[in-house]
This record gives C-alpha cells, structure tokens and sequence, in this order.
C-alpha cells in the first residue's frame, strides 16, 4: 500500500487520509501533558449541550401549560429556568473553550519547539533537499493549521454528533412517528457532509503544496530583489508569480466551491425535514396525538440538528486541513539525519592538522560527483589557499572539515582523526568558519561576536576586531561594541559586515580558520593586512583561503587549484605558475605578463 505512486494516491482519497491519520497519531505524544484539558474540554461541551437539550422541552411546556392555562406564574418560572439554563451552559461553554485553546495552543508550541530543534539536528543533505520555503511553511503555517483544527476538534468533536442524536433520541420521546423524520434526514446529512470530507481531504493537501511553491517564489524575489532588478526582470517575474498564484487560486477555488456545498446542502435537508415535521405535526395535533408546543419542540430539536451540523461542517473542514498540515510536519519530523555519529565518537585532540585521504564527494540528487582524487596534508599553523573556477569546488571542499558534508568516498582527518569520528559540537568547537555570505543577526556587536565565545570578555572582542581590520568599524559607531545591528546587518556595508564576521570567528580563537571568499568586498590593502596579522597571531591556526583572487593566496605554504571538482594543481606558487596551465590563466587574467609590463613602459618612454 506504501508503494502506490503519487497518481495512484490521488485516485485514493481514503489512503491518503488513512495515512495522513497514521502520521497525526505519531505526534500525539506532544499532547500527553495536555491529558486532563483534553478531556475537561469536551466534557464541558457536553454538559452544555445537556442543557441546550432541555431548553425545547421548556419551551414546550411553556406553550402546553403556562399559555394555555394562561398561568402567568408558571411562565415566569420557567423563563427563569430557561435563563439558568442559558447562564449555565455559557459558563460551560467558557470552560470548554478554555481548555481546548490551552490544549492546542500548548500543543503547538510544543511541536514547533520539537519541529525547530529537528530542523537544526539535519545535516545539510536534508536542508538543501526540504528547502527552505518549505521548512518554514511546516514552523509557522501548517502548525497553525494543526492548532486550530484541534481546538475546533476539542470542543465539537463530541458536542456536535452528541445533538444530533440527542435531540433524535429526544424527538422520540416526544412523539415516535414524526421522530422517524429524523431517522431519514440524519443519514441522508451524514452523507453529504462525509462525501464531500473525503473529496476534500486530500485536495486540502494539493492547496498546500501549490503554497509551498508561491512562498519560495516569493522568497527567491524578495531576497534577490536587486538582481531582479538589474536585469530589469520585474515583469517575468511578476508573471511567474501571476502564473503559479493563479494555479493555487483555481485550486483553492474548486475545493472552496465543493466545500461551500456544505452548507446549503444541509440547510435545504434541513429545512425540508422541518416542512415535512410541520406537515406531520399538524396532522397528529389535529387527531389528538399531540399538543402545539411539542411540534414547537420537535421543530426547535431539528434546528439544533441544522446549527450543529453546520458547525459539524466546518470542524471537518478545519480537520481536513489539520490532518494534511499534520501529515506534512511529521513528514518532516520523519527525516533522519544522513549524517552518523560514532557510538563512541571521538573528544579529539592535536593543534588543527588536516588531512585529505582520496575524498569524493557526490551531493543528494546530483548526477556527477562535485569533488573527486583528493589526497592532501596540513599542518598547524600553515596556510592553505583554494582556488579555481567557479562551480570547481571550492566551498565543496571546506565543507568537508567542518562536517557539513560527509564525503561519498574516501577520509577527512582533523588532527588525525576521521571527522566521522568527532563529536560534532567538539569537532566544530575546533573549527572557525565565515561563509561566503557574510551574515549577522539582530542584536548588538558584542552579542554577534559572542557567538564565536559566549565567555570572551571585551578585550578579547577588540582583539578580534583588530586582527579582523574591523575594530575602527566598531569604534566609529556611537555606541560601540554596544552598536545595534539589524537584521541581516543591513545597517553595514559589505566589507564591514564580512569584517565583523571574520571577527566572530577569530573570537573563537580556533584551530583551524576558514575563510570562504570572505574578503570578496574588501580593497587588497585592508586584504593584505588581515592575512598578516591572522599569520602573526601568537596561536596562529591552520588557515584555509578560498578566494577567486590569487593575489589573495599567492603567498600560501600550500594552494590546491581546482578544476571542475578535480585536482589539477598543488603546490606553492613560483612552482604552480610554471606547472598548472590552469592557475597560470587564473593569476596571468589578473595580473600583467612581465612582457605586457614591458611593452607599456616602452610605449611610456616613447
């Protein structure tokens, strides 16, 4: 059954609900301290609508006794009880609704606290795979559907279906004939509304993933906006968010449409079985059979049956929804981490050697390996630049160290243990990295910076700043160390903000320092400088360079040129300049031939 194809499940709405149901079961465990609130809250419906059902068989004697005696005393009492009856089942109904938000509101928070910590537990693999769009519609959309479907589940899941037949049962008390007018009526509603549940149903999860689609469009324009921009493509993308909007707008449509049935179906069956009950009614009044304030009562019982199936109607909706949103969170919670850790993993020690031992490496999904042949050695201390085309590699292979990405074949040694091996926070906790995108989070300098020490006081802060070349950025700023960064730290440049990320790492003070094209927006002054005083720390670490600029490694102890995911070229750079034809076209594109030099200043003297 688990292997029917997508089309295949789409013939199948009771599978997909089935399934879908499976998956909700997985997460009622977050709902185990919530025991007693689930079950306060129906109880509390139930008693309200316990006193609901008395109120026509009040209504009736009103009419029967008080009306026609003309018992004016009689009237007043029972309204008096009517009234009771009306602040008793509200002070219920408070309660109920008390609980069930408490209960699914704890429920959600708890499962989005559990969704979030799974996310970051992933590896890399799972999160370039899900998406990120995807990942944060599960945190805030679909729980919030969840959310709400319980509490609408908590507090008519046995209320509702509890009138319908109470009021059924209560009609036969009545009068037993025209009681079987609800017999017809009640399987002809249960019909309607569960057909259209299980159409539904699985359409609620189409709508879903076609929003899945129009937030990660969305996202790609909105953090791309310049880009867009640039290339004056407002108008194509414009269209291409038109086109897939539309597509959800069809399909949330025709579900709505479906769904919309709900309610003037049952209400025609409703009404239809109050003109037959009216019918009857004066019929058996008019035989002796029964008194005028029973019909009343048995018309006020069919009214209930129609204000309960309504919102009959919408809990099932709101569960429909609930139980795909459900689904794609556990689906989500289902993902295991491609990465394994050691049974015993390793505590690590050593100064920052690393070793590359014949590594590949081949990302999920990809046709061709992306790294491959990789056999190198460092050690502490030493310097190592990366360079090569773009798509060659390069962050591929830093990636590796830090365990972002486990290689497909072959080791990584750090400090001559397989990475494998490590604990990933001890691992890690060895590591500095700045990534290609310089990024900070809202909050102060000092509280971005900690991220690298939650324990460096601030004289070991300005020491980062000052190697990082950032420490006049700082000092520039009013507030210091105590400067608001906003989010993303659109309130920095670019060079600043990779600045302060270099900084972050070097708090630190890591064993290994790897710097992912993180000087791209730096001038070759301010470049120069940060590579000089990162080789004259006192604990200098193992430093790997990726950069597009040889000027930038050229002065390495090792500099490994990539080519298409390949080694083409290792070595220090006199010995690469005249050896790899690769790197020679890399550094001749940015620097001048001695000859070119020698033509210029001829034609100068001339």
């Amino acid at each position: 059954m688990r292997r029917l194809c997508t089309a295949q499940k789409e013939e199948y709405p009771l599978y997909i609900r089935i399934e879908d149901e499976s998956k909700v079961k997985k997460l009622l465990p977050y709902l185990k301290t919530y025991r007693k609130e689930c079950i306060l809250a129906p109880l509390f419906k139930m008693l309200e609508a316990c006193f609901d059902l008395l109120v026509p068989l009040v209504v009736a004697a009103v009419i029967d006794t008080g009306i026609q005696n003309n018992d004016t005393g009689y009237i007043i009492s029972m309204c008096g009880i009517l009234v009771a009856l009306a602040l008793v089942g509200l002070l219920c109904s408070i309660t109920a609704q008390f609980f069930a938000a408490k209960a699914a509101v704890g429920f959600s928070t708890r499962l989005r606290s559990a969704l979030f910590a799974h996310i970051q537990s992933l590896s890399f693999t799972e999160m370039d795979t899900q998406g990120t769009a995807t990942l944060i519609t599960r945190m805030t959309s679909d729980i919030n559907q969840v959310q709400n479907g319980l509490n609408l589940f908590l507090r008519l899941f046995l209320r509702s279906p509890f009138v319908v037949f109470g009021a059924m049962i209560m009609a036969f008390t009545i009068d037993w004939k025209a009681a079987l007018i609800f017999v017809v009526t009640i399987p002809l509603l249960s019909l309607v509304v569960f057909g259209i549940m299980a159409w539904t149903m699985p359409r609620y999860k189409k709508v879903q993933g076609r929003l899945d689609t129009v937030l990660r469009i969305t996202r790609e324009n909105l953090t791309g906006v310049r880009v867009i921009r640039a290339f004056n493509k407002q108008e194509d993308e414009k269209q291409r968010f038109m086109d897939e909007n539309v597509h959800l707008t069809r399909l949330q449509l025709l579900v709505g449409r479906v769904s919309g049935l709900l309610n003037p179906l049952t209400f025609v069956l409703i009404n239809g079985a109050i003109i037959a009950l009216i019918y009857v009614g004066a019929l058996r009044v008019d035989i002796g059979m029964l008194r005028q304030g029973q019909v009343i009562a048995l018309v006020n019982y069919m009214s209930q049956i129609l204000v309960e199936l309504v919102k009959l109607a919408n809990l099932i909706v709101s569960v429909a929804k609930a139980l795909a949103c459900a689904g794609r969170v556990q689906n989500v919670m289902e993902l295991q981490n491609s990465m394994t850790v050691s049974a015993s993993p390793s505590e690590g020690s050593g100064f920052g050697s690393v070793a590359f031992r014949n590594v590949s490496l081949r990302y999920a999904g990809a046709g061709e390996e992306s790294l491959s042949g990789l056999t190198f050695s460092v050690r502490r201390g030493q310097t190592i630049g990366i360079i090569g085309g773009t798509g060659s590699g390069k962050t591929s292979l830093v990636s590796l160290i830090p365990r972002f990405y486990d290689a497909t074949s072959g080791t990584v040694l750090v400090d001559g243990q397989d990475v494998r091996q490590y604990d990933l926070g001890v691992l890690r906790q060895k590591i500095g990295i700045v990534p290609q995108k310089a990024v900070l989070f809202q909050g102060t300098v000092r509280e971005n910076l900690k991220w690298g020490n939650e324990e460096a006081d601030d004289a070991a802060l300005w020491a980062a700043l000052e190697t990082a070349q950032a420490a006049d950025v700082v000092r520039g700023k009013s507030k210091g160390l105590d400067e608001l960064v906003d989010q993303g730290g659109r309130n920095f440049s670019g060079g600043q903000r990779q600045r302060l990320t270099i900084a972050r790492a070097l708090v630190r003070r890591p064993e290994i320092l790897i710097l992912d094209d993180s000087a791209s927006a730096l001038d070759f002054a301010t470049d120069a400088a940060l590579r000089k005083a990162i080789r004259t720390l006192p604990d200098a670490p193992t430093t790997f360079i990726v950069s597009q600029r040889a000027s930038s490694i050229q002065y390495a102890d090792l500099i490994i040129v990539l080519d298409e995911g390949r080694p083409v070229g290792m070595g220090r750079h006199d010995e690469l300049l005249k050896e790899c034809p690769v790197y020679s076209e890399i550094y001749w594109s940015q620097f001048k031939k001695p000859e070119e030099m020698q033509s210029a200043k001829t034609g100068g003297d001339a």
